[in-house]
């Protein structure tokens, strides 16, 4: 145990930044992941050195571009980026929405333990998740490429919602491949943004469309 917890990663400076007066939370979520998140399955033995600058920073990143409402996330997993920015924006709601039973009970026990009261967790496939009202914006990350990941999501927002999909380096590629399920949807304004650069060691990309 000594040699795994020698191995997580030391906070950077720029997640009290980041968080602002949330940073606390953020620190115990961050801290039950590494010490937990191998044993569940969420996370491989080679993330722990770097869990807070490729996952936990990658999704905080993008708190900004959410906006009052309710927010999906589809495939939580380890609440990546879900979780993350459920505690970095507690004036949004969020619905984390995953199907494998104990990912779920990793989930809601995060969201107990945090005192995380603008979460739910819902155990569901993306496809058959049924949502009343729909969602004002979906995020997803790591999850499939764009013309598998569109037909997954943009069902479940509402019209001039958004879609904030974390993305790769290849995200153009994926627009591109994507033309057609793009069309299909009525997606507008499809755009991809590099968050983080001057401030993270590793940027994080987000593919935003608005669903017409």
């Amino acid at each position: 145990m000594a040699d795994e917890a020698a191995s997580v990663e030391v906070e950077p400076a720029v997640a009290e930044a980041i968080f602002g007066d949330r940073i606390a939370v953020a620190r115990a979520f961050t801290a039950n992941l590494a010490r937990l998140g191998e044993e569940l399955g969420l996370i491989g033995p080679l993330e722990l050195p770097r869990l807070w600058t490729r996952h936990v920073l990658n999704s905080a990143i993008m708190a900004p571009l959410l906006r009052p409402g309710r927010v999906g996330d589809i495939g939580s997993g380890a609440g990546l980026p879900g979780l993350v920015l459920a505690i970095a924006r507690p004036d949004v709601d969020f619905v984390l929405i995953e199907p494998m039973e104990r990912r779920v009970a990793w989930l809601q026990s995060q969201v107990d333990e945090l005192g995380l009261d603008n979460v739910e967790v819902l155990r569901a496939r993306a496809e058959e998740a049924k949502l009343t009202p729909l969602l004002d914006q979906v995020t997803a990350r790591a999850v499939s490429a764009l013309r598998t990941l569109i037909p997954l999501t943009a069902p479940l927002v509402k019209t001039g919602g958004e879609l904030v999909l974390m993305k790769g380096a290849n995200a153009e590629r994926e627009i591109e491949a994507a033309a057609k399920v793009i069309r299909k949807y009525h997606l507008l304004d499809v755009e991809v943004l590099v968050l983080g650069e001057g401030v993270l060691s590793e940027v994080t990309r987000v593919v935003r469309a608005t669903v017409d």
